[in-house]
Parts: structure tokens; sequence; C-alpha cells
């Protein structure tokens, strides 16, 4: 069986100006990375304005398990499926991160014969994006501590500093370190930490400005410390807005590729959904949808933490109305919620996956509470028998959900139609009514208790004495009536990894609240979520490797 970079390298691709004319796209307006590759100009934003928006779905998935559930990848294949079948339809997606790239979830370009390509370059260094946030983001940390070495006119609390370095790779040993040992010339000593660069406040703003203005007024209110009379000091007051959205200018705009099958492809914008609010830019959503007649994008990790935040963040910061929702599952994550071990999961198991419909269930249930129409994707292996497929398929109807099957993996756009078809016909006979699942104006223990109780099935929520002053504070300055944005754990539906399925009888605990003012909304982080990764014991990285040619290898 071919790899997915096996598929990826052998797979012809078009060159992207001649994708981007397929669907009206003058080379004009595009600024070309190679032959493969350009970023969007501004000024396709500006013709496009008055064009009608396209219907927009958002796919989603149950929570991951190690079997791998394929979201990006139905994503890409449904796209292309749609466009199999007549309908113009472009894909959004995020940009990978470095990070799960050399460590334990290898790339995040699809896969099979549902890919977006170049795939090496999506998944590497792409258009540059993240690199452009990392020095923006170390640009304000260098200015910070150069404010400190020369004289700290701004009354800087050394202590009180909760602008974090950043790095686009998991790197455990710089969670906690101490800078500006070596003298007096070296800097002024304090405790400091590193975040992978996903989790960036930069990267969330990226994602959430409409344009270069709106940039540089979000960079601009980042908090990043108190001074000692504890009062906010933000990064305009240390005048490094200027200069870091002048290093953001590129990185702002869209980037276009293609999948296997030359639908295109606006990727742009990498936050994680378990650290951060997991959706692409709201400037490459907007624009496919003034190109397409249907916009196919995804959020990240569960429908818990991605589709809530996609549609409690993204969706109200845009003003975007979702027509349809579309969620993955697998029956060998079914059976892994079930009990079944990762070995076994490719055994027919009807009882194991009946248990673990329990997980998909609280999905379908959660997702109806936004009032948009629920698809059930179930992404088909070989080993799947009629039975298993026949009793989700029934399931799902009896929750409210539509049901297709998908072999997007194995067959491409055309494994996609049957999905595609489904997604038509309830596109046709569906409205949508959307709306967030709070108000945003509510207190903010209210907020992440909504949260907690109605999507993770939380009894309670705990916080913890740290967490309580930084509420406290938050609401002191006025800065409360924003949306929540819940760090957790991915893997389960509470805070604790160990709990699948449906797990009942638990209480959230809420260890620490940070403020992301450029960005629009408060950071709770929840269990022993950790905002910089680290790699497992044999790191994905160990099996990359490029020959003489420049020809990479292991690269999923």
């Amino acid at each position: 069986m071919k790899t997915d970079i096996e598929i990826a390298q052998q797979t012809p691709m078009l060159p992207i100006a001649e994708v981007a004319e397929r669907f009206g796209i003058d080379s004009d307006y595009l600024e070309f990375y190679g032959k493969y590759k350009a970023k969007i100009s501004d000024t396709l934003f500006e013709k496009t304005k008055n064009c009608p928006d396209a219907k927009l779905v958002l796919v989603t998935a149950v929570n991951p398990t190690p079997a791998g559930e394929g979201k990006t990848t139905t994503t890409i294949g449904l796209a292309q499926g749609l466009n199999k079948i007549g309908v113009k339809t472009i894909v959004a997606l995020r940009e990978p991160s470095l990070g799960p790239c050399m460590g334990v979830k290898g790339g995040a370009a699809g896969g099979g014969y549902s890919q977006v390509v170049p795939m090496e370059d999506i998944n590497l260094h792409f258009t540059g994006d993240i690199h452009a946030i990392t020095t923006a983001h170390n640009l304000l940390s260098a200015m910070i501590d150069n404010h400190l070495q020369h004289g700290n006119s701004l009354g800087i609390d050394p202590k009180n500093i909760v602008w974090k370095r950043a790095m686009d790779m998991n790197d455990r040993a710089l969670r906690n370190i101490v800078s500006g040992l070596g003298g007096k010339m070296n800097g002024v000593p304090r405790e400091e930490s590193f975040m992978i660069s996903v989790a960036s406040e930069i990267m969330a703003i990226i994602c959430l400005s409409e344009d270069i203005r709106d940039l540089k007024n979000r960079l601009g209110k980042i908090i990043i410390g108190y001074s000692y009379d504890g009062e906010p000091i933000t990064a305009a007051d240390l005048k490094a807005d200027g200069a870091m959205c002048a290093l953001l200018k590129d990185a702002l705009k869209p980037n276009l590729v293609q999948t296997l099958e030359h639908t295109p492809a606006i990727i742009h914008g990498g936050p994680f959904a378990n650290i951060a609010h997991g959706c692409n830019s709201i400037k490459a959503t907007k624009l496919a949808m003034k190109l397409a007649d249907v916009v196919i994008t995804e959020a990240g990790f569960g429908a818990d933490l991605g589709a809530e935040k996609f549609f409690d963040i993204k969706c109200r910061k845009a003003g975007l109305k979702p027509d349809a929702v579309v969620l993955v599952a697998t029956l060998r994550s079914l059976k892994f919620n079930g009990g079944i071990k990762k070995e076994d999961l490719s055994k027919p198991n009807l009882e194991a996956a009946a248990k673990g419909f329990a997980n998909l269930e609280k999905h379908i249930e959660n997702l109806r509470k936004y009032n948009v129409p629920v698809i059930v994707a179930l992404n088909a292996f070989a080993e799947d028998t009629i039975d298993e497929i026949v009793y989700i398929s029934n399931k799902c109807a009896e929750n409210g959900a539509e049901f297709a099957l998908s072999e997007v993996w194995a067959k491409g756009g055309e494994g996609g139609k049957a999905l595609a078809d489904k997604l038509i016909k309830v596109l046709n006979e569906n409205k949508s009514d959307f709306k967030p699942l709070y108000d945003e104006k509510l207190p903010i223990k209210e907020k992440i208790e909504i949260i907690c109780k109605e999507i993770y099935g939380a009894d309670s929520v705990d916080y913890t004495s740290k967490a309580e002053s930084e509420i406290k504070r938050i609401e002191k300055m006025g800065l409360d009536k924003v949306p929540v944005c819940i760090a957790k754990t991915q893997y389960s539906l509470s805070d604790n990894p160990q709990l699948l399925g449906k797990p009942q009888g638990f209480s959230v605990s809420i260890k620490e609240i940070r403020l992301s003012a450029g960005a629009g909304f408060i950071v709770a982080l929840a269990g022993d979520i950790m905002t910089m990764p680290g790699l497992p014991k044999s790191p994905a990285a160990e099996n990359i490797d490029v020959d003489e040619n420049g020809k990479i290898t292991g690269l999923f």
C-alpha cells in the first residue's frame, strides 16, 4: 500500500495559476511562492466584496483516538466529491504546525487520495506564516526585556509579566526557564517560559483580523504584563505594535494551493483547538465564500473543542452563520470508546461499537444545540461490516442526524460523492437557524460553566485560587464581556484524557485564566493541559529524511 506522501508525490499537480483560473481568479491577484503555491492579494477581497456568499459547512469529529478519524481527509474528500457532482466548491483549512509534524501526530494535509498538495511544503515551512508569527511574538518578548534593561520607565513588574516566548516545535525543556543570566549586560534575570507558536495570541489575532488596520489595532491591545501598581501594560505602550504588524503583513494574506483533484484549497492560520481556538482565518473563510457556491471548512480535534470554538468564537466574531455541520466518526473510534484496545479495533465488534456510540451521540446532541443540521460521515475501512454500519446509521437517525458513508481516503472525490449528495440534500431541505451557545456579556464563570455543563457534560466546575484572582482582575478591568476559549485535553469530553465515551459525574478543574485582549477572548486552562507540548519517546522526526535529489520521505 502506498503511503500518503508517495500518493502525493506521484499525483501530477497543475500550476496554481491554472487552478485559480478555473475558479475565475486572475493571476494578477496572486503573489506566487513558486509554481504551486500563492498568496492571495488584498485586491481580490475588494473585487469580490459584493458577490453573494456561499453555503458554509463545518467538518468536525468525535474525540480523537489512536486509530485516527480522518477529519481533514474527509474535509478535502467532501470538497472533491462536491466538485465531482458539479457543485462549485472550495476547501478552507488550517496550516499545519511543525510541532505535531515532528512529534506524534504527523502531517496535517489529509490522506490517501484526499490530500492538499504540495504536501511536503504545506507540512513544513509552507509560505512562512508561522515563522512570521513566531518572529513577531519574540520581537515583543525582546522589547519587554529591553525595556527592563534600559530603566523600565513603564514600571513593569518583572514578576508579573504574562507574555511568554514562542517556538514552533515541541520542546518540553523550554516550559520553565530562567532568562537574563550572565551579568548586568545580559538583561534582568527572571523566570520565563515558552509556548508553541500556534498557541500564541498572535496566531489567534491573525485568524480573527479582518484587515491590516484591524491587525495592528489588535496587536496593540496585547497585554504583556502589569505594572507595580497593578495596571495593564500593552504592546502599544512598548511601541512594538507597528514593527510586529510589519513582520506580519504578508502572513495576513491567505494561501492558495490545490487538492489532488485540483480543487482550490485556501489554507491560512493554524491555532490548535486543545490550547487555542482551532479554526482557520476569518479572511480565508470569507474570501472562499465569495469565490464558490459551497465552502467546506474544518475545526480542530473533536466537536467539544473545535466546533464549539468555531461556533462561539469565530462565527460570533465574523458574523458567520454556518449552514450545516459534518461530524466524522469511524467504527474504530466507536470501538475504542467502547473499551477495545487499539490492536483489536479492526475486528468486527458490534457490541463495542454500540457501547462507544455514546461518544458520537453526545457530539450530535451538542451540535444540535446550535440549530445547525448535522450529518454523520462514517469514514469507511475495509474491515467494517454491514451490520455495524447499519446499526450506526439507524442510531444516527434516532438522534436526529443524517448519515453517509465516506470512502474518500481510498477513492478521493469519487468516494465522497455519497456524502456530497447527502449534504446537498440537507442544504436544500433544511434551513440553519444558527445561534451561539451563550451570551458573551455573561459573567466569566457563567460562560465557563455553560460550556462545561452543556458541551462536556460536567456536573460542576472547580477553580484554583489563582484562577479566581485572575477572573477578578479581568472583571475589574472591564474586559470580561468576551467569549471564552477553554484549553483542555482533546481525548475526552472531560478534562481527564482517561475518561472515554460519554463520561458522567465529573467536575472540570480550571487551573488558570489568561486574557487575550488583542484576540478578544479569555483562555481558561482546564486539567493538565500544557501550551508547550513535548516530543514522544520515538518522535515522527526520526522517520523523516531527504535524498540527494531533495525528495522527502517519511512525512506521513
